[in-house]
């Protein structure tokens, strides 16, 4: 089956390599990033995929840039909405040292753009056939995981896409559209560092089989890289 898959900061990392992996299947890319023109490695991608991939701007910062895809998408019938792309936020992170500027805007990308792209698409997400609603969170969002304290901005951030995705599974449901969280384990990205344990490919695979075998009971959960539940 071809699949439409709309997948936002893709123009490296975790998003790039879901691009190439959509690609690999034969799968139609509807592929979003903040500045495409600077986007080298994703517009080659586009170049190679004989039509299969393309590009667009979604600033996850501007939601005028949302609405204006959201307007030039929508007649697409889209299976998958993959909210890929956040922030990790200002290193200023620590008790007594929080940037409240850096949280804000970090609260607009993890937490509210999701929230918006998912109410922008909704409709193009009814149309199509998988009828997936994807967000990749962090085990950092998790209460019960949370031994170490500090890095309030992220964790706090994730832990609110979180709860939006929760939400949304619940007032979804009468459109049959899941949706769930994803951790995609501690991937080696510009985020993740070079002592990650896994690579983007190990990761974005994965996570592609978890999607791929969705059912509707499964709307609502926090998933582990290994397919297990992460506890809130």
């Amino acid at each position: 089956m071809i699949m439409k898959i709309l997948i936002t900061g893709a123009s490296r990392g975790i998003g790039l390599e879901m691009v190439r992996y959509c690609m690999d299947q034969g799968w139609d890319v509807l592929a979003c990033c903040r500045n495409p023109q600077q986007a080298e490695k994703l517009l080659s991608m586009a170049q190679l995929s004989n039509g299969r991939v393309s590009v667009y701007l979604a600033d996850m910062s501007e939601l005028a840039t949302l609405q204006a895809l959201a307007y030039e998408l929508r007649h697409e019938a889209i299976d998958m909405l993959i909210n890929n792309a956040g922030v990790y936020g200002s290193d200023k992170n620590r008790f007594g040292q929080v940037d409240a500027y850096d949280w804000v805007e970090s609260f607009k990308i993890n937490s509210i753009a999701p929230m918006k792209m998912s109410e922008l698409f909704v409709e193009q997400l009814a149309m199509g056939k998988s009828k997936v609603i994807a967000c990749l969170s962090s085990k950092m969002a998790s209460m019960d995981d949370n031994s170490s304290g500090g890095s309030y901005i992220y964790r706090s951030s994730k832990a609110a896409l979180n709860a939006v995705v929760k939400s949304l599974s619940i007032d979804l449901a009468d459109k049959s559209i899941k949706c769930v969280v994803l951790h995609p384990g501690w991937v080696k990205t510009d985020m993740g560092g070079p002592n990650a344990e896994i690579s983007t490919k190990e990761s974005v695979s994965r996570m592609f089989e978890i999607l791929l075998a969705l059912k509707a009971e499964d709307s609502g959960r926090f998933i582990d890289i290994d397919g297990t539940d992460i506890a809130w």
